[in-house]
């Protein structure tokens, strides 16, 4: 490894962990403003104070929340090192992201239950949004003004404009209800995940759809592509093979921002169809004042997002070994 390699990588390190920090921190300074008492959340309002006590003794939250606090009578005062925030980051150095308030289990051992179902989820998405966008996008540059074109520009209009809370109740209605083809919810058989999956990439396939439309349309008016006519190569080589590997350069872009959007907009869709992923943990997290699990889940989702754009950064060499990292 050079030395210039070697900058660039700590360079992107310390961005991975400020984004990190920055995300988490963010989060949990909003839980925290948030009113009610987790305790309180948790038992019930019968609960004695003697067992909303011992809770919040067993969950440090008899403890400051941060370094600071502030209240209107003596204004802000320091709090020392004894205080969640801390200890909380500490413990995720050691990979450890605490325990559930609700479920009393380690919030680390629920994340690792349901991340797969989730990326599972965002993976077929975006297989189908691949699957549409590709193919469409295509035919609509290659025939400009035609009527497949008109049809991809009313489909991305329409895959845009309609939210997946939208989308996800309309198949159900026609797929499960009216045509029994597959199940309204769940998440334990593999026919389960087609409506999902349609649902969340929906919209990701209209972007992409014009995305790609649009760079075929301006590849094709390229020198390259006459110089590959002129030498007799036939039309689908100069439109596969050429047109579009350079077209497909702002699409992984594309695709490699979606993949945390997927992730974030599963947690919508999770919810329709009770797809058992990190989305519907988050939910539960956010519904019951489960501080450490929402932090968990957040993490997860921030690391997962930026190791896609890692991704993506390697895919741009593949398709154009020109590009060079800064």
């Amino acid at each position: 490894m050079n030395k210039y390699k070697f900058y660039n990588f700590i360079k992107r390190l310390g961005l991975f962990l400020l984004v990190i920090w920055t995300v988490v921190s963010l989060v949990t300074i909003l839980i925290e403003l948030v009113p009610g008492d987790p305790a309180v959340a948790r038992l019930g309002e019968q609960a004695t104070p003697q067992q909303i006590r011992a809770f919040r003794e067993r969950h440090k939250l008899d403890k400051p929340a941060f370094f600071f606090s502030y209240d209107s009578e003596n204004g802000f005062a320091w709090n020392g090192s004894d205080n969640r925030y801390l200890e909380y980051w500490t413990g995720v150095v050691q990979g450890d992201l605490g325990i559930s308030f609700d479920s009393d289990r380690p919030v680390l051992d629920m994340i690792i239950e349901r991340y797969p179902a989730t990326i599972k989820l965002a993976i077929a998405a975006l297989i189908v949004a691949v699957s549409i966008s590709i193919p469409l996008g295509v035919l609509a540059g290659t025939r400009k003004n035609s009527l497949i074109d008109n049809f991809a520009s009313t489909f991305a209009l329409l895959g845009i404009c309609l939210p997946s809370f939208v989308i996800g109740p309309l198949l159900v209605y026609v797929f499960a209800v009216k045509i029994p083809i597959f199940s309204p919810t769940g998440s334990y058989y593999p026919e389960d995940i087609v409506l999902p999956a349609i649902t969340l990439g929906a919209a990701l396939s209209a972007i992409l759809t014009r995305m790609v439309r649009s760079s075929v349309i301006e590849e094709l008016g390229e020198d390259y592509v006459r110089t590959a006519r002129a030498k007799g190569l036939s039309e689908r080589v100069v439109i596969y093979k050429h047109v579009l590997k350079n077209g497909l350069i702002p699409v992984v872009t594309i695709l490699g921002l979606q993949l945390g959007v997927l992730l974030a907009g599963a947690i919508i869709t999770e919810k329709i169809f009770n797809w058992r992923g990190i989305g519907t943990l988050l939910l539960d997290g956010i519904g019951t004042r489960d501080h450490r699990l929402v932090q968990g889940v957040v993490l997860i989702i921030s690391v997962t997002y930026i190791l896609a754009n890692s991704f993506t950064d390697w895919v741009y060499r593949l398709l154009d070994p020109r590009i060079r990292l800064s």
